[in-house]
């Protein structure tokens, strides 16, 4: 194995350990549902929520917490926020009218992303608040309502492109929203449709973990809304998008060591750490290491709710290194945000059965193959390295202890690309055939995000759980209804 093992243990809260602890139950589920199968934990969303719903209360703010859609197909989880006070951003047509048949009265739900015109019609239909990324398509927003005589529609301007005062920070490009800089044609664009349309406030859209970079916007959008103000539009909100992160791992020890002995694999100094040599981004060449870590930073201490506090701590530059959320404050504007990672936080688990292990050379490491897909296990698609839990068929045999094996994942399909992890995984002790691999914590985006039927294999069913009492109860993912969980009972 090349020295010690490298493990990287997940980060588990207590609701979703006592779901991956129920080994008997998680067999059973298996053995009637099939291999792969999503579990969902649809009461940790609420719980999730209310860390959001604590950060708005410290500072004072009001504004909505919209679960960014995208992450997760699942009705389970969408029913159970639709009976909280939590909005939804929808970046499609499925997805809105899925928002709306959950239980999500249009106030509470905001459309993003690229748009059709079916889409943009039903939005606008439903007074569903559009966030426009463009002048495009504010154009022909106001267009389709007028054509069809619809509601004034709602719109957030979504920007991007920006730069704050002293110590220069640029925000990242983004094709996401308009470019500040081209900021007078889209306001006179606004004006010039106020019949149709009603200017709610502004919005970004940052594909990053950088804290100044969104800070940044923040204070960007900021000054945009005074210029609003000055031209006579009253706009009442700015809409921050998501990225608030996750923290995946319980080791900050273990994530540093990885990262640390992965770069001495590619230069070579170590033994391999992944199949074939993958680097994650990283290369060696002629000795010296090139290229950059590709991968998701699984050990995050400020993520989440704990981000976005940090985030409306930070001095703004230009507005004399007052606090953002002071200046939100001050002006009484509603902030919204879209968590649809830090929402789903160990709200899910996904299962695969063994179906064979074998050693590969000897002294090497162990080939194990799993009923499943790469896509149905999705955490390296998004470049989260995370160990899964061995659950055993069997009870544990009386003996030696077990001891640690390395082990390389690969899926059921006929490619050698179907690697469940490129990375050689630690486990603490050998699998079976016929025992159950449990990746958690996969309810945001790797669930179904990049699933397929290839070679008509099955896509991974889905399943809601919750506790009842001391036990947990389940259901299929499209039967929940928040008054299911009310002691399993309709």
């Amino acid at each position: 194995m090349g020295g010690q093992p490298l493990f990287l243990r997940p980060r588990l809260e207590p609701r979703l350990r006592s779901l991956a602890e129920s080994g008997e139950l998680l067999h059973t589920l298996v053995d009637a549902l099939g291999s792969p199968l999503h579990a969902v934990v649809p009461d940790q969303t609420a719980a999730n929520l209310e860390r959001f719903r604590a950060v708005y209360r410290r500072h004072h703010l009001s504004g909505q917490v919209f679960f960014a859609h995208k992450a997760h197909r699942s009705s389970a989880l969408l029913r159970r926020l639709a009976a909280t006070d939590a909005g939804v951003d929808v970046a499609s047509l499925g997805e809105l009218q899925h928002a709306l048949g959950a239980g999500f009265t249009p106030d509470r739900i905001t459309a993003t992303g690229p748009k059709n015109r079916e889409f943009l019609w039903l939005a606008a239909r439903t007074s569903v608040t559009v966030g426009v990324d463009g002048r495009d398509e504010l154009e022909q927003l106001a267009a389709l309502v007028r054509k069809h005589a619809l509601p004034r529609a709602c719109v957030l301007l979504r920007l991007s492109g920006f730069e704050t005062a002293g110590v220069r920070v640029l925000s990242r490009r983004s094709r996401f929203g308009s470019p500040v800089r081209e900021l007078e044609p889209l306001l006179e664009a606004v004006e010039r449709h106020r019949d149709v349309l009603d200017p709610a406030g502004v919005a970004y859209h940052l594909d990053t973990t950088s804290l100044d970079e969104k800070a940044t916007a923040l204070e960007g959008c900021l000054r945009v809304l005074e210029e609003c103000r000055e031209r006579g539009l009253r706009p009442s909100a700015v809409d921050i998008g998501g990225g608030f992160g996750v923290n995946y791992l319980a080791d900050r020890e273990q994530w540093e060591r990885y990262t640390t002995e992965l770069t001495a694999a590619v230069l070579g100094t170590r033994p391999p750490l992944t199949w074939g040599g993958h680097g994650y981004g990283l290369r060696n060449e002629a000795g010296t290491l090139r290229g950059a870590l590709g991968l998701y930073p699984a050990h995050r201490p400020v993520a989440g709710a704990r981000y976005l506090d940090e985030l409306l701590a930070h001095p703004a530059a230009s507005f004399g290194g007052r606090p953002l959320a002071g200046l939100l404050l001050e002006h009484l504007y509603d902030l919204h945000t879209e968590p649809g990672r830090a929402l789903l936080d160990q709200c899910g688990l996904t299962l695969a059965r063994v179906l064979e292990v074998r050693t590969q050379e000897a002294g090497g490491e162990l080939l194990v193959r799993l009923e499943a897909k790469a896509d149905d296990i999705a955490l390296e698609e998004h470049g989260v390295l995370m160990d899964p839990l061995v659950l055993p068929r069997a009870p544990a045999r009386t003996g030696p202890a077990a001891e640690p094996v390395a082990v390389h994942l690969f899926g059921s399909l006929c490619l050698e690309a179907d690697l469940i992890t490129r990375r050689t995984v630690f486990l603490p002790r050998r699998p079976e055939p016929g025992d159950l691999l449990a990746f958690v914590n996969t309810a945001a985006y790797c669930m179904d995000f990049h699933a397929t039927r290839a070679q008509r294999r099955p896509v991974a069913r889905k399943v809601a759980a919750w506790q009842d009492g001391g036990s947990w109860r389940w259901c299929l993912d499209d039967q929940y209804w928040p008054t299911t969980s009310v002691g399993g009972a309709q």
